[in-house]
């Protein structure tokens, strides 16, 4: 990400700066300025106010865009607070305000100490939804026991910790899939997700433009790269790494002679006589 992304961002006319440090920071893609300001507008009477919480946002009305991935980065950088929702500009809260989302987000550390992004809407597995959202598609919906472990989340509402460190990928673009992304970073450090019951209206029903089709086979490539088994040399261990029932026993007991092999190969390099690493 570069300083240029840091800089686009924003915070919105008129906010006050808070004197300690914000519990929430509630950040946002902006491309509709009336959407962005009657967002706030519902966020703020609901207990998300100015000087308890941190507003950041991207301008992306213009002709100078920035796609999700690098815009979220840049933002998740920039927040203050221990806790920042990244959420989409059409969002507006309904009856669940602060004091609910304080008590969802403690229940769940209570619960699994190791969470570290949540939402409202997301996938369990194949077939399987979790929801609790009001959108074109229905109202009031509630779909699954919450709170929820999921695979993924939509885009809509993310709440993520900040001291889990986790964030978007700096090798995909677009707009799709980075709920999907986030989810499989927290996993891949060892963080869960969850959909929590935290009921508000999301305004769109979602599309699909003709870069959905682009961005998932971006996606699946860089996820098949990611999570394909492979061998894996450190100065160490050679070890096998596969996902696949029972590969990893296979792949220790392969290890020693496949290790032994490889050091003597021409295009070995940095092995000392004994076997050992060089420094």
């Amino acid at each position: 990400m570069s300083v240029t992304d840091v800089a686009r961002v924003m915070r919105p006319e008129g906010w006050m700066h808070a004197a300690a440090e914000p519990r929430y920071t509630i950040a946002t893609l902006v491309s509709d300025r009336a959407q962005y300001d009657a967002m706030r507008a519902s966020f703020r009477p609901g207990g998300f106010a100015d000087g308890d919480c941190e507003y950041l946002f991207i301008d992306n009305t213009g002709a100078r865009q920035i796609d999700a991935y690098r815009g979220l980065n840049a933002l998740l950088n920039a927040a203050r607070a221990p806790i920042v929702i990244l959420c989409h500009q059409d969002v507006r809260l309904l009856s669940d305000g602060r004091d609910a989302l304080d008590a969802r987000l403690s229940s769940l550390s209570q619960s699994d100490a190791d969470w570290a992004v949540a939402g409202n809407a997301g996938g369990v597995a194949p077939g399987q939804l979790a929801l609790r959202i009001s959108d074109p598609h229905g109202r009031d919906v509630r779909v699954g026991e919450l709170p929820a472990k999921v695979t993924t989340l939509d885009e809509n509402f993310l709440v993520v910790r900040r001291d889990a460190r986790i964030g978007f990928s700096n090798d995909l673009s677009g707009f799709h899939f980075y709920g999907a992304d986030i989810c499989l970073h927290a996993r891949q450090m060892g963080y869960s997700a969850y959909v929590i019951d935290f009921h508000l209206e999301h305004l769109s029903a979602g599309k699909k433009g003709v870069d959905f089709g682009v961005m998932e086979q971006a996606f699946q490539a860089k996820w098949g790269r990611a999570l394909s088994a492979r061998w894996l040399q450190t100065t160490c261990a050679l070890m096998r790494l596969s996902g696949a029932p029972g590969g990893n026993l296979i792949s220790r007991i392969a290890s020693k002679p496949v290790s032994r092999i490889v050091r003597r190969l021409p295009s070995a390099r940095g092995w000392s006589r004994a076997g050992q690493s060089t420094p």
